[in-house]
């Protein structure tokens, strides 16, 4: 929305002094009289961040050199909210947001270089950005990354030149030597780490019992924190009578020499008021009776809870939840830790991004239930932001597990009715709710992440366990939310038909997508897949070997395998021995792979003269066969173990119920039923397999 569009309205905008964010769409309920104008020297740029979890942004121009802020401020307005150049999209606040660092580093290195005189843009040559290439060669020389950003700010003062006016660059950075775009890796490629086996599998296993096992306990001591914090109409008695009790209460301590609840050497109001059922303000105006009994019996860690259910080798998990800020084990670190294992349930078991997971509300869960009443289904509804045209998100579904569901449930629990987004800042502790965004940051999340991980080590060594989270000897653990929906790629790609789930699921547009996700050949990360998936397939055919079972095969193609898999048994042999060892079966996958690949209904004994699977237009050009393309009962390279043959007999069971069910099916379907048995009748036949008539 241009300076024109808003001439008419000087209430909203003037020409001489507009709001910066006049081009943005703002958050609902937002004015735009709320935000910054031109001539102020910070930029808030906060009702314009459309994520809940975004944290408040500023552009603070006092921190650039004064001589070279007009520019500044000219460039970092038309990414605002001015028409982007052909060919260029309007940038995200954040992006603006990194811009201006950009900005700040190259100006603030300007400035010490230049002489006070020079203060237009336009006087830089090509000498002074070769210098400026140097200058952070030398200044990054480890982080090619941070190089490449650097690198990018003359680029977009040349994009963006039409608005700097007398400080618009004359010539394009990009021409100069040694000063090329960044190199663009593979199409649809991701770079984002997994987390190994030894780390994902403690993480989600310990996330889970403490979903399961551990939140009740927590949930207690959140509700006994609520009641004490807040007054209940009717509980609270007359002020002499909350002397008198508490005077009673003090007695009490002091004749058993028992510690009055606190922390940090003084006693806790509010705990004290729960155990009497009165409001903390009327325990206040009683300090020094407190003071006096503390100073007899002294004052230890009060808790909200102190009879733990919750069970961990027999054994309670922990002593107690205290109010104690600084314990590791107070309500307000558990309840952080109880989110963020929640967060990872959600995170692993979904495939959301950060910003989808950061976007559920409460209420969001869809559950579909049989006619019984049981649970059959689950829905999590949220928003989706990346390659959308709506900025501010669009409505998106995800169809989740059981845990997820467990994880949404203790989630609303923990939270206030009030608060709506699942993922906010949790009121407990000194702190309480804080900043504009509504929902927890990424940089606050990987905090937890690791504070969580940290937390479980601890109850790992408390109680003599060995499932600690560890990257292994030597290295650092270090965990991100981006982790786990990439770790969650690894296993969906590993699996039979997994790129085409995994495009589902994931919400990628196309199958393609999904493998620049799981990870191309250029990372590495397909490779592994691929060789992972090898490994088990040799594990497949060893198993086979020892039982014999490669001679009771039937169908079209059994022969050819029998063959392949003796020769494949032959090179396997070590000293009369078949080979166990990974490594060495890696080693004979890869030079003797018999290119058989089990499935539920079918084992492939794939030879691409005979496929009739559809080849991949990508990605598959080492002729592996398509399992979206497969035509079972019409393939010449199948090949039936007796798993395979029980799969097809339960086939024509489940034909069989549904053309038995009651009402009668529509007759369209009904025939198309029948024809499919038939189908799969004459395919078993064919292939020497009695089939029970109906």
């Amino acid at each position: 929305m241009s300076i024109a569009a808003f001439a008419a309205h000087p209430a909203a905008v003037t020409l001489k002094d507009p709001y910066v964010l006049h081009g943005r769409q703002l958050r609902p309920g937002a004015r735009l009289e709320e935000t910054s104008r031109y001539s102020e020297d910070v930029w808030r740029l906060t009702l314009a961040i459309l994520k809940v979890h975004q944290s408040a942004l500023i552009l603070n121009f006092p921190t650039l050199p004064q001589r070279f802020r007009p520019a500044a401020k000219r460039l970092l307005y038309a990414l605002l909210s001015r028409n982007a150049p052909d060919g260029e999209d309007m940038p995200s606040i954040g992006t603006i947001r990194s811009a201006f660092t950009e900005l700040k580093r190259f100006l603030k290195w300007l400035d010490n270089r230049w002489p006070p005189e020079r203060n237009e843009l336009s006087d830089l040559s090509p000498g002074d950005l070769n210098d400026y290439r140097k200058h952070i060669l030398a200044r990054f020389p480890n982080n090619p990354g941070q190089r490449e950003r650097s690198r990018s700010l003359p680029r977009l003062l040349w994009r963006w030149r039409r608005y700097l006016g007398g400080d618009a660059l004359r010539f394009d950075p990009l021409h100069l030597d040694g000063w090329s775009e960044p190199k663009q890796t593979r199409s649809g490629e991701n770079h984002t780490a997994r987390l190994p086996e030894e780390v994902i599998g403690p993480l989600v296993v310990w996330s889970l019992r403490f979903i399961d096992d551990f939140a009740p306990d927590i949930l207690k001591a959140d509700q006994a924190w609520h009641e004490t914090r807040f007054n209940h109409p009717g509980r609270t008695p007359t002020q002499g009578h909350v002397g008198a009790r508490l005077q009673a209460f003090l007695d009490e301590c002091i004749a058993a020499g028992r510690p009055l609840p606190g922390y940090q050497g003084r006693a806790s109001n509010s705990h004290i008021s729960r155990l009497l059922g009165c409001h903390r303000d009327s325990i206040a105006v009683h300090r020094q009776a407190l003071e006096a009994a503390a100073a007899i019996v002294g004052v230890t860690a009060s808790a909200f809870v102190d009879d733990v259910r919750g069970r961990l080798d027999g054994e309670p998990w922990i002593e107690s939840i205290t109010t104690d800020h600084t314990s590791n084990n107070s309500l307000a670190r558990l309840a952080r830790h109880l989110q963020i294992a929640c967060y990872l349930v959600i995170a692993f078991f979904s495939g959301m991004r950060d910003s989808e997971v950061k976007h559920i509300k409460r209420g969001s869960l869809e559950v579909k239930r049989d006619e019984d009443g049981t649970a059959y289904r689950w829905k999590l509804h949220s928003r989706a932001f990346k390659g959308e045209e709506d900025i501010a998100g669009v409505p998106a579904t995800w169809v989740v597990s059981e845990a997820v569901a467990r994880a949404i449930n203790v989630l609303e629990q923990l939270h206030p009715p009030a608060q709506t987004y699942l993922f906010g800042r949790l009121p407990h502790g000194s702190g309480g709710q804080k900043g504009s965004n509504h929902a927890l940051c990424v940089t606050a999340t990987n905090n937890q992440l690791n504070e969580f991980a940290a937390f479980l080590n601890r109850l790992c060594a408390d109680h003599s366990r060995t499932d600690t989270v560890a990257a292994g000897p030597g290295q650092p653990l270090k965990l991100k939310s981006s982790h786990f929906r990439r770790t969650l790629a690894w296993f969906i790609a590993r699996r039979p038909g997994g790129v085409i789930a995994g495009a589902l699921q994931y919400r990628h547009q196309s199958i393609q997508m999904f493998e620049g996700y799981a990870g191309t050949s250029d990372s590495g990360f397909r490779a592994e897949v691929e060789s992972e998936q090898a490994i088990v397939r040799g594990e497949v055919y060893m198993e086979m070997i020892e039982a014999h079972q490669h001679l009771d095969l039937a169908g079209p193609s059994a022969e050819e395998a029998a063959r392949r898999l003796k020769d494949f048994g032959d090179r396997a042999q070590f000293q009369g021995q078949i080979a166990l060892d990974r490594h060495r079966l890696q080693r004979i996958m890869k030079r003797h792979d018999p290119a058989i690949y089990p499935g539920e209904y079918i084992t492939c004994i794939n030879d691409p003269a005979k496929a009739l699977c559809e080849k991949a237009k990508r990605g598959n050009s080492e002729g592996l066969p398509s399992n979206g393309g497969c035509l079972p009962l019409a393939c010449r390279n199948v090949a039936l173990t007796p798993e395979n043959i029980a799969a097809w007999h339960g086939e024509i069971a489940r034909i069989d119920k549904r053309l038995a069910s009651r009402p009668l099916l529509a007759p369209r379907l009904r025939q198309r039923l029948q024809n499919r048995r038939a189908e799969v009748v004459e395919f078993l036949t064919r292939n020497d397999q009695e089939v029970v008539l109906a």
